[in-house]
C-alpha cells in the first residue's frame, strides 16, 4: 500500500508573485541552442537535486540539534533520513558541493557523479535521475550559470521552507516546457485547470487513486493538495500509476518525490494494454488523460476488460474507457478526458459499446469543454465522470439519470491560442455537479438552460446514446428586457432607418471627396 506524507503546499509559499516566471526567463536564456524536450530534463534534474539536498539539510539540522524526539539521534543514520521519509543525500550529491564545484570544467562529471550516488543510497529512486550532465553537446559554462540560479531558489525563506517553493517552481517549469514543445508536450503534462477541475469533481480524500497513463504526475499531485486543503489525512490516499514512456515514467518519480508523496508505479515502464502492472487493482477514483483517438495501440480480441464490446483497432478511445472500468472497485468513481468523438462516434462498433456503457447506467456525469485548452492538440475536449454506484445512501438516489454540463462558453484566452478556466469557471461547474448529486452543502440543483440539465437514461437511449451535452442541455435562455415586442421593432427600425440614412450621407461626401481629387465620375 502505498502511502503519502505532507511537505507543505506549495501554494502556501511567500515568494513574491511571478518569481517562477522570472527564474525560467532566466533559465531558458541558459538554453543556448538546447531542444526543449532536452533541456527540460537537465534543468528538473537539478531542480530535483536541489530539493532533496534542502530537505536532507533540514532534517540533519534537527538531528544535529538533537532536541526533543530527536536527543541522541546519529546525524549520519540513514535509517534516521528514511524514518521521516526524508531521502539520504551522501556527502559528494549535497547540493552546497555541486555549488562550490559550479565554475570547474568538470562540473557536468560531477553532477553525473551526484545523481549515480543519489540512486546508490535511495532504491526508490533507481533508474530515475538523470546521469548525462557530461556529455559534450552540454555547454559546461552554461550548466554551471544554472546551477547558481537553482540555487537561489528558496534562500532566507525560512518560514516557508525552500522545497515548497522548489515544488512550485518545478510544476510552473513543466507547464513551459509543455507549451514550448507543442503536441509533443501533451505526452508529459495535462494543463493544471482541466486536472484541478476533475479532482474537484471526484473529491478523492479517501482510498485508492489510479491513473493508467499518468504522464508526469499532476493528477496525483493535484489530488494531494485537494487532500490537503480540505483539510483531509494525506495517509488516507494511496497512489497507484503506470506510464508506458520511460522518460515521462521518471518525471513522474521526481514530480512525486519532489513533494513527499509515495506511489506505486509497478517495476518500470509498459503499456497498460500490453502489460497491466496492477491487474488486481480496483481502485477508489480513477483520474486519467489517455492519448485522444490513438490508432497505434495493442489489443488483445479476448481481453477481459471488453465487458461492454471490443473496441477498434483503429481507435483506443473505448479501449481506455473500458480499463477504466474494469479497474473501478465497486463503490469507485472515474473522470477523465477524451477527445469529443467519443460522445457519438458510431464507427466501428463504437457506439455499441457507449450505448451499452450508457444502459448500464454508469455515466454520472458529461462536460463538454472549451477548446485550446491543451498544448498537444487546439480541438475541444470533454470529461466522463463515471461511478459503480448512482444510489450509495450517502447522496440522492440518481439511479438511471445522467448530469449534462455545457462549458464550452466558459474559459480565458491566456495568449493567441491557450486559454484557461477560472477559479470561477471551476467552481461552477462542480457546484453543479455536486448539487446534482446531493452533496452535503452543495445547495439546492436546478437546470439550467445552455449550462446544465439532469437527463433521464431513456431520453439518451431516444437520442442513440449521443451523450453530447449540447444536445440535451437547450439554448441559453435571453433576459426580457420588459419592452412590448410592437414598440421595440418600430424602435428597431428607426434606428436601422437613421443608420441607412447616415450612411448615404457619408457615401455621398466620400465620392465628392474623390471627385475633388480627380478621381471618379
Amino acid at each position: 500500500m502505498a502511502r503519502t506524507k505532507s511537505n507543505g503546499s506549495s501554494d502556501q509559499s511567500s515568494a513574491n508573485l511571478g518569481f517562477e516566471a522570472k527564474l525560467w526567463l532566466a533559465a531558458d536564456k541558459l538554453r543556448n541552442n538546447m531542444d526543449a524536450a532536452e533541456y527540460k530534463h537537465v534543468v528538473l534534474g537539478l531542480i530535483f537535486l536541489k530539493y532533496i539536498s534542502d530537505t536532507f539539510e533540514e532534517h540533519r539540522a534537527k538531528l544535529v540539534a538533537g532536541k526533543g524526539e530527536y536527543a541522541g539521534a546519529n546525524p549520519e543514520d540513514q535509517d534516521e533520513y528514511r524514518a521521516e521519509n526524508v531521502f539520504w543525500v551522501p556527502k559528494e550529491a549535497r547540493w552546497s558541493h555541486l555549488q562550490a564545484n559550479a565554475k570547474q570544467p568538470a562540473i557536468g562529471k560531477t553532477v553525473d557523479d551526484a545523481m549515480v550516488a543519489i540512486e546508490r543510497d535511495n532504491s526508490r529512486l533507481k533508474g530515475v535521475l538523470p546521469k548525462d550532465y557530461a556529455r559534450p553537446g552540454l555547454d559546461k559554462h552554461r550548466l554551471g550559470e544554472l546551477i547558481d540560479l537553482i540555487g537561489t531558489i528558496g534562500l532566507g525563506d525560512r518560514e516557508n521552507r525552500s522545497k515548497d517553493i522548489l515544488g512550485r517552481v518545478y510544476e510552473y517549469f513543466l507547464t513551459q516546457f509543455a507549451s514550448a514543445e507543442g503536441k509533443n508536450g501533451g505526452q508529459f503534462y495535462t494543463p493544471n485547470c482541466v486536472v484541478r477541475l476533475l479532482v474537484e469533481m471526484l473529491a478523492p480524500y479517501k482510498g485508492r487513486i489510479y491513473d493508467p497513463c499518468c504522464g508526469s504526475g499532476g493528477m496525483f499531485v493535484q489530488s494531494e493538495k485537494f487532500v490537503e486543503a480540505h483539510g483531509g489525512r494525506l495517509g488516507d490516499i494511496s497512489i497507484y500509476g503506470q506510464e508506458s514512456n520511460a522518460t515521462t515514467r521518471r518525471l513522474a518519480v521526481m514530480n512525486l518525490a519532489l513533494r513527499g508523496i509515495e506511489a506505486d508505479f509497478g517495476p518500470e515502464h509498459a503499456d497498460s494494454f500490453r502489460r497491466d502492472l496492477h491487474p488486481d487493482l480496483r481502485a477508489d477514483y480513477v483520474l486519467a488523460n489517455p492519448p485522444f483517438n490513438d490508432s497505434d495501440w495493442f489489443r488483445k480480441d479476448d481481453d477481459v476488460r471488453w465487458q461492454y464490446g471490443v473496441p477498434p483497432r483503429g481507435n483506443a478511445n473505448f479501449a481506455w474507457v473500458q480499463h477504466f472500468i474494469h479497474h473501478l472497485a465497486p463503490r469507485g468513481m472515474a473522470s477523465f478526458v477524451l477527445a469529443n468523438g467519443s460522445m457519438s462516434s458510431n464507427q466501428s462498433g463504437e457506439g455499441e459499446i457507449r450505448r451499452a456503457i450508457v444502459e448500464a447506467d454508469l455515466v454520472d456525469c458529461m462536460v463538454a469543454m472549451p477548446g485550446q485548452l491543451f498544448y498537444s492538440t487546439q480541438i475541444p475536449v470533454c470529461l466522463w465522470f463515471l461511478t459503480r454506484n448512482k444510489n450509495d445512501g450517502k447522496r440522492r438516489d440518481r439511479r438511471k439519470q445522467t448530469l449534462f454540463i455545457d462549458a464550452r462558453k466558459l474559459g480565458t484566452l491566456i495568449d493567441r491560442v491557450h486559454r484557461e478556466l477560472t477559479d470561477a469557471d471551476i467552481q461552477k461547474i462542480v457546484a453543479a455537479y455536486h448539487a446534482w448529486r446531493g452533496e452535503k452543502g452543495a445547495g439546492k440543483y436546478e437546470d439550467v438552460a445552455g449550462f446544465c440539465k439532469s437527463v433521464a437514461t431513456a431520453e439518451i437511449a431516444a437520442h442513440g446514446h449521443v451523450l453530447t451535452p449540447g444536445r440535451y442541455v437547450g439554448a441559453e435562455e435571453i433576459e426580457d428586457d420588459g419592452e412590448p415586442f410592437e414598440e421595440k421593432m418600430t424602435r428597431l427600425v428607426a434606428e436601422l432607418n437613421g443608420q441607412f440614412a447616415e450612411s448615404a450621407r457619408l457615401e455621398k461626401a466620400i465620392r465628392a471627396n474623390l471627385r475633388g481629387l480627380g478621381y471618379g465620375g
